[in-house]
């Protein structure tokens, strides 16, 4: 059986940044689904109740996360029948133990960012004007992705979730988009994973949507038996 693709976007964003990507293979044929987060984003048990229930029950799946999403995918992976993932500039959780959803440097940043009632702005405020607009292809793309931002409180990300063991037993793959997450996709090859880097850019997914879709077939091919 030919899995699905499941796309995981990060719960700060939300579906915008999967859908050209998805529409691509969906295009060629894959069955392919993007999850969706609950509004608002309070606790990250929230986005896993949310992603679990969204998974299928019946068909092998691959995960695709995006992002914070990479957090999820241990628990995913034990609960749902997950056949493999592949990493898109992500978190990469241990073998086992615990996963922080920020590490203490950025948890600092974020409590200067956190507002009187410790709710978080917008990520596409987070960072400077000209690096946040570089990020998308066009006005229109900006606007799809920020209508569907959330605005979690500070303590989400004081959060952390379970890496069950055993969970990384599935074949995983990475797909880093520059240097971001360059400690995560090192954590991968290590493992022996197939690694890939795209050019920089952490929502390169919007620029190129082709591009990125024949990278993830690319890294299916070496971890899903007749994928690629």
């Amino acid at each position: 059986m030919v899995p699905s693709l499941v796309f995981l976007p990060s719960p700060l964003l939300g579906p915008a940044v999967w859908r050209p990507v998805a529409r691509v293979l969906a295009d060629q044929g894959w069955h392919t689904m993007i999850c969706t987060v609950p509004e608002p984003v309070l606790r990250a048990e929230d986005v896993l109740d949310a992603f679990l229930a969204a998974l299928p029950l019946d068909r092998d799946i691959v995960l695709v996360p995006h992002s914070n999403a990479g957090a999820y995918v241990p628990e995913l992976a034990v609960q749902r029948p997950v056949v493999a993932a592949v990493f898109v500039d992500a978190i990469l959780p241990p073998p086992s133990g615990r996963i922080p959803l920020a590490p203490p440097a950025f948890l600092d940043v974020l409590r200067a960012k956190a507002d009187d009632d410790g709710l978080l702005p917008p990520w596409t405020t987070w960072w400077a004007e000209v690096d946040v607009a570089a990020l998308f292809p066009s006005a229109e793309s900006r606007a799809e992705v920020e209508q569907e931002q959330q605005r979690p409180p500070l303590s989400y990300f004081t959060e952390a979730l379970a890496a069950p063991q055993g969970w990384d037993e599935r074949p995983g793959a990475y797909l880093a988009f520059g240097d971001a997450y360059a400690a995560d996709r090192d954590a991968a090859a290590q493992r022996g994973w197939p690694v890939r880097t795209l050019p920089a850019g952490h929502l390169r997914q919007l620029h190129d949507p082709d591009q990125v879709a024949e990278a993830l077939l690319a890294l299916l091919g070496h971890v899903v038996p007749g994928a690629g």
